[in-house]
This record gives structure tokens, sequence and C-alpha cells, in this order.
């Protein structure tokens, strides 16, 4: 199994930034891609960014030009840089990793951590 801790959520105005970390632990020798989604109250969980072990990433639209994902393998640890955020952007982020090359399809998942952004 995997275990993930995500850390970094808080509530920040429109125009700021964050930056979430999610280190893995566990059977980390199974995890290729590494990555985010996240869900907004009364919507569905949606796609934010992921990045394959080999570097390959995927963004959603929506969020393009604004936010970078990033890895360090040695560290087990994603990172999702966010900047210029909007209210949209308000949601439970969730880290997800997965075994395959795949940089959007993950089976495990952290708690979630909650960005709020202000207008």
């Amino acid at each position: 199994q995997v275990q993930l801790v995500e850390s970094g959520g808080g509530l920040v105005q429109a125009g700021g930034s964050l930056r979430l970390a999610c280190a893995a632990s566990g059977s980390i020798f199974r995890i290729n891609a590494m990555g985010w989604y996240r869900q907004a109250p009364g919507k569905q969980r949606e796609l934010v960014a992921g990045i394959t072990r080999g570097g390959r990433t995927a963004y959603a639209d929506s969020v393009k030009g604004r936010f970078t994902i990033s890895r360090d393998n040695a560290k087990n640890t994603v990172y999702l840089q966010m900047n210029s955020l909007k209210p949209e952007d308000t949601a439970v982020y969730y880290c997800g990793t997965g075994s395959a090359p795949i940089a959007t399809l993950f089976d495990s998942w952290g708690q979630g951590t909650q960005v709020t952004v202000s207008s």
C-alpha cells in the first residue's frame, strides 16, 4: 500500500499563490504517476495535473499557464505550484499516485487538503 500525506493548503486572496506538497511512503516502488485532483462542493472530482516518473505532464485546461507540477523522485514527493489563483480554484485537493506510466491515472489517494481562494 501507498500512504500519502498532503500539505500546503490554506486560505489565499485571488491572485495569490500556494504550493501543495504530497509525500508518499509505503510501497513506493509501485509508484509511477503522481498528481492532483480536486473536488469543489457539489461538483465531481476533476483532474488538476499529473506527472509520470519520466517527467511527462498533463494539466487541466483551466489551470494551464497558472499551475506547475513537479516531483522529487528521491523524496517521493510531488508538488503543485499554484499561481494567479482564482475563486473557482477553491476545492479540496487530493493527491494521487498510480502504478502505470499515465499521468492522469491514480489508484491511491491522500486525505485531501482544502484550498480556499477569496475574491
